[in-house]
């Protein structure tokens, strides 16, 4: 005699990473052959400890944390843009209070880090890192500068796309994901192997898009980025 299903059941859902996520070893990503796991994972589970562990870090947000073109004594050097959108789960329901902090390179498409030393000037005011809270609907919104491309050193004549770093916390720091932003109509990302290393009916989810209603008029560009955290829209995330 069959057995009816609980009312209450969660029903499963057959696992999409290997259709969303890049793929550790990808050969045409050079680093990624030092970098990826050579023996199977190990599934650790969290304890109370991970699951309650500090969030946010040392200080509390502020501001202008969320501004990167006021962080400092006068606006930067670049094309001002707006870049907002909501974080969602496999549902698309929001996922309120999520910390997500950015990283860029500045408009000449250097980072302010002492790593990068290509010949691109620095932008004394501008520093290239923001965070903030999604709100009770998940939005998100960032004001900064459209980054700049840069070379790297993975192949001949190899450049990286304009793109913005995202990190995404949840309830500790064990459940951070890190992802990538584009810009549409870019001609270098059909180049690029860290874009391109995404399966490819996933790579679309990386690319925001030009929205004239964030658009502020005489001031800043805008575009929309949603971020899906998992399931079958999930937005890809480095592994």
């Amino acid at each position: 005699m069959p057995v009816s299903p609980s009312p209450n059941a969660i029903p499963a859902r057959r696992s999409v990473a290997r259709e969303t996520h890049p793929d550790p070893n990808s050969p045409a990503y050079r680093a990624t052959e030092f970098r990826h796991p050579k023996q199977p994972l190990i599934i650790i589970p969290q304890t109370l400890t991970e699951l309650t562990a500090p969030v946010y870090g040392h200080d509390a947000i502020g501001p202008a944390d969320h501004d990167l073109t006021v962080q400092h004594a006068a606006a930067p050097l670049g094309q001002r843009i707006i870049v907002t959108g909501r974080v969602l789960d496999e549902d698309d329901r929001p996922v309120p209070n999520t910390l997500i902090e950015v990283w860029q390179a500045n408009a000449a498409g250097r980072y302010a880090h002492k790593v990068d030393r290509w010949d691109a000037p620095l932008d004394a005011n501008f520093t290239g890192a923001g965070r903030t809270l999604t709100d009770a609907e998940g939005r998100y919104r960032f004001i900064t500068i459209h980054p700049g491309a840069y070379p790297w050193r993975n192949h001949d004549n190899a450049w990286r796309p304009a793109h913005i770093h995202f990190s995404l916390f949840g309830q500790a720091f064990a459940t951070r994901l890190v992802t990538q932003m584009y810009f549409p109509g870019d001609p270098l990302l059909a180049l690029d192997p860290i874009f391109n290393s995404v399966p490819e009916g996933a790579r679309h989810r990386l690319v925001s898009g030009f929205d004239l209603s964030i658009t502020t008029p005489q001031w800043a560009l805008g575009y929309q980025f949603d971020i899906v955290l998992r399931g079958r829209a999930a937005t890809p995330m480095e592994r």
